[in-house]
Parts: structure tokens; sequence; C-alpha cells
């Protein structure tokens, strides 16, 4: 069970214990669960105020943590359907690349294998004419704006250029952290930001605002009682700095600490041990949270949750045992089971991706691409590219992004790598955990440490998906049709919903709403759009056939390089 699979079965646990419907504290940005405090309505106002004025550059900042994604969740929401919005989450990119971006969101056609500026920018402005003449709006939401390089913004800030006698036609929001507001301004960029027509910086909570949002939270979650005493708040009003991701990691600890020690309430000295281990604090010898509660999920996997737990409480507590699903109070060391078999040697992983010395460098594209389609079950083809994908009825996938996103996606991906002496190879991810990741590296399954993987990879991969037959990629209200049944029975399967599929689907408010709360739910823009990120994530609901990301338990030989 990879690292996510424990934290949903953690999650699960203690929602059932303290009579919650859902998690209170998840760091996804689900606008249900903003808490509107002062400065959230000061921020999700210059927003809008932004959005209404003549076009230009609109300017959200603060510290990391703070809520402006979520606010801009909140802000997608609101925006009229005669706007279409693009939503770019890396902008690490240079120019071409965000502009081709840029194109892709928008669905804006444009020369195959382009990398002219130039064709870029007169593709996108022919676009922003003809959204303009039929009475459109355009607006383009680029997060994590700090990491856009000086050139990159001057490029964004001639995008405005284009123009009407009463307005731009293009509104540009920029999500950041304070040091973009530092940037903007330099000298050099003094001319974009002049035109920025609403800027705010966005703060931590107050004392009394870390209340009112723990409590907000907790509400929409179904809770029925009180779980963090008031006498708690200044605590965590000053463990937290008042940031609300940090809040939520806190809390969710704290909550789950509570549930292992079996307290109905969190107390001062759960929450102070949520922060040791969270914030990286030292934790004074003082024995983990989790260490319990690891236990019960080890033996969940082999016999139940009940029968854990029993067994936990007889080798631990001095006590008679409690009933099942209750864990001795004061989480204590763990004394290990009796050995059944002698246990397997940990995989050793290779601190380093090194293409074989022994094969020929430049086959190495061929070769992944060869093992990527075998992972598909395509063998025996003269030619393994991405042409090959449509006559398998696959499509392929090429994008720039990182690995929380291969991770979603959860299929095999060719990646473009790059070893210590800059050489440029490919190979192809076929394994992924919470750890490491498996690779199929010339005819060798290398395995590697995520954090030696973070040096080596470009951000580029490539990756096959199934794709709909006859995908019509722009429902209007009221459709009917193929792509409008493929799409409810998928948003059925995601959601677990199929026995609710009408024969006959109507693309209608219901429908979009669930499609709203399927992109939400995978961290994408909820504008009810079949865009290719949804697509692809759709197909994989139902998709049993298709290979995953899965750790084979037998049968990989790992090669570790020395």
């Amino acid at each position: 069970m990879g690292v996510t699979g424990k934290s949903r079965a953690m999650t699960a646990m203690y929602q059932s214990h303290f009579g919650l419907a859902e998690a209170p504290f998840t760091i996804a940005p689900n606008p249900r669960y903003l808490y509107m405090s002062q400065r959230h309505q000061e921020a999700l106002a210059h927003l809008l105020y932004g959005l209404g004025g003549d076009g230009g550059f609109v300017l959200l900042t603060g510290e990391v943590g703070a809520g402006k994604t979520t606010i801009c969740r909140c802000l997608l929401e609101q925006i009229p359907e005669s706007c279409d919005v693009a939503y770019i989450f890396n902008p690490k990119l240079t120019a071409a690349e965000l502009l081709s971006t840029i194109c892709v969101e928008f669905h804006i056609d444009y020369p195959p294998g382009n990398t002219s500026i130039k064709v870029f920018i007169d593709c996108i402005n022919a676009y922003l004419l003809d959204a303009h003449a039929r009475g459109r709006s355009t607006v383009l939401i680029i997060d994590e704006a700090q990491n856009l390089s000086a050139d990159v913004l001057e490029q964004m800030r001639l995008l405005t250029n284009l123009e009407t006698n009463q307005r731009k036609l293009l509104q540009i929001i920029l999500l950041g952290q304070p040091e973009l507001a530092a940037m903007l301004d330099r000298p050099e960029l003094r001319q974009l930001a002049q035109r920025i027509v609403a800027r705010y910086h966005l703060g931590p909570l107050t004392r009394a605002e870390v209340a009112a949002y723990v409590g907000h939270r907790l509400e929409v979650s179904g809770a029925k009682r009180q779980l963090f005493p008031a006498s708690l708040m200044g605590t965590l009003y000053r463990l937290s700095g008042g940031v609300p991701r940090i809040i939520n990691v806190l809390c969710d600890r704290a909550l789950l600490g509570s549930y292992v020690q079996g307290k109905e309430q969190v107390s001062r000295a759960t929450l102070t041990q949520a922060a040791n281990e969270v914030l990286y604090r030292p934790a004074r010898h003082s024995p983990s949270l989790l260490r319990p509660l690891l236990f019960v999920l080890i033996l969940v996997t082999g016999g139940g949750v009940a029968t854990a737990v029993q067994q936990y409480q007889e080798r631990n507590s001095p006590a008679p045992a409690a009933p099942p699903l209750r864990v001795a109070a004061a989480p204590v060391a763990l004394s290990a089971p009796a050995p059944q078999a002698a246990p397997k040697p940990a995989v050793a992983l290779a601190e380093t991706l090194d293409w074989p010395a022994e094969q020929p460098r430049a086959q190495s594209r061929a070769m992944a691409y060869a093992a990527l389609f075998r992972a598909w079950g395509a063998r025996d083809q003269e030619q393994n590219s991405c042409r090959q994908a449509e006559g398998l009825g696959l499509r392929c996938q090429t994008a720039r992004g990182g690995l929380d996103e291969i991770r979603q996606l959860n299929r095999p991906a060719v990646l473009r790598l790059r070893d210590d002496r800059g050489l440029e190879f490919y190979a192809t991810l076929t394994a992924l955990d919470d750890r490491s990741a498996s690779f199929a590296l010339g005819t060798e399954t290398v395995t590697v440490a995520l954090s030696a993987l973070a040096a080596q990879w470009s951000g580029y991969y490539t990756l096959l998906w199934r794709a709909p037959p006859a995908l019509n990629d722009k429902l209007r209200s009221g459709e009917r049709g193929p792509t409008v049944d493929w799409l409810a029975m998928q948003l059925a399967r995601a959601q677990d919903r199929t026995a609710e599929v009408p024969a006959d689907a109507v693309f209608d408010e219901t429908l979009v709403r669930r499609l709203k709360q399927f992109q939400l739910a995978q961290g994408l823009v909820p504008d009810s759009k079949l865009g290719p990120q949804t697509v692809m994530r759709l197909s994989g609901a139902g998709d049993e056939a298709a290979p995953k990301l899965a750790r084979e338990a037998e049968g990989i030989r790992h090669v570790v390089h020395p």
C-alpha cells in the first residue's frame, strides 16, 4: 500500500470515529471549504473587480498555503458562461513553451512542431479577435507565477497589447508568492507593473479567524460536536502562524492522533506532538502518534482492522482489552511478531539513472517507446512511436509536469532524462510508489529513489491513453449523443453511481455539476469542458485493461548501479 493509500485508510478510520462525513482538513483547494475571512473576501473582490475591468493584469500574492489557489477556484465558479478561461498550473516554461500551452488550453490550432514565438502570437491574436467578435471575453490564469522569468513576463505583457478602442482583449490573472511582487518592481518590468489594474496581498489569518476557520471546516464536514476545545486555538495559531495549509496539516494529524489514542477530543499534548511530527521539530523521544495505527494498517491487509487492533491491545496494553476499533490510549513501542519466514531483503535503490554503457545511446528513444507500447500489449511493431497509437485505439499525450500529475494519470510514461554529464536519454516509467520509481532502461529494469530522479528529469513525459470514439469536446447545454452518454457513464464510474446512468443522457445542469466536481477532485480547472486532461482522467476511470503504475510484487529484476 503506497503513501496515498495509507493516508486514505487512516483518514477513513478517524472520520468514522468522530462522525464526519468527509475529511475536514484536506489540503486540496476545495471551494466548498473556503472560509471567507475579511482578507479572503477582499482578495476575491479584487479578482472580480479586475475581471470586470477593461483588460490588463490582476495580481494576487500570498505566502505558501495562504489560500490563493482556493480563492481562484471560487472565482472560476462565478465567471460567466460568455468567458473562456485557461488555467496554467506549471509556468516554469520558456516563452515559446508557455505560448504553446496557452494555445493548447484555448484549443487554438497552430502548425505542428512550431517553435516560432511570432507564429504562436499570431495564432493567439487571431483567436482573441474572433472571440471578441463573437461577444466572448478571454481570461488567462497563471498559478505559481513567481516561477516566470522576466522575459516570459514581458512576453505576457506583449500579449495584452491587442485591444479595441474600448478594452484589451486578454485579461491575465497572476497568482504567486510574495517574491512575484518584488519581481514586478524591477525597472525592466515597469511597463507590465503599470498595466496591473488590481492587486492584493493575502496575509495569514488572525487568532480569532483561526478558531472560526477550524469551526467552519468541521461544520462543512458534518461534525456534530466540538473536536478542538476553544482553549487550544491560541496554541494552534502560534504553531501555524495563521497559515491555512499548516492549520489543515496540524489539525488532520491531531485528529488522527486522538483517534489512535481513543480520545473524543484533541488535547494540547496531542496537538503539540502533531506539530513536532509534521513541522519537523525534535520529538524529544516521544512516540509517534501514528505508530499504533501504522501497525493496524500493516495487519489490515492480512486479517482486518478488528483483528489487528485486538492483537495490538493484547501485546501492549496492561489493562483488559478494549472493544474492537479502539486502540490503547498511550502509544508505546511495538514488539515485532514472531517471524514466520525469513524476510526478503529490501530492494536497494540506484542513486542515479545512467544509460547502460554497452547499449547505443542513440537507440534510447526507440527502446523507451517500444517498452511503452509493450506495456499496452503492442508487440513486434516495426516502429514504436506516437504515430502507432491511433491504429491501436490509443492517443499519445506529450506534456510537461510533475510526478504528482503522472501519479494521478496512473499510466506508464516515457521520460526525457539527462545524466550527470548532461547527455540526454529516454527511459520508460513502469512503476511508482511513495519513495521510488522503476524504469525500463534499455534492456534493464532499474529502480531509483525519487530524490535522485528529480535531479535528472526535465519534466517532459509522453504517455498513452485510450480515447473514446468520435469525441465531441465542445458540448452545449441540452445536447445528447454518444459523447454525452460516454461522459455520463465515466462520471458514474468515477463517482460510484453506475446504477443511476440514464439510457439517453443529457448535458444538463446536473451533468455539468458532476463534471465540475470530478475536475475539482482531480485538481483540474472546474470549467466543465472536455479538455485533454479531463478526458484522459475520465477515460482512466473505467479502463481496467490499461497498464498502471502499480509496482508488481514479483518478477521485477532490479539493477543497482554502484
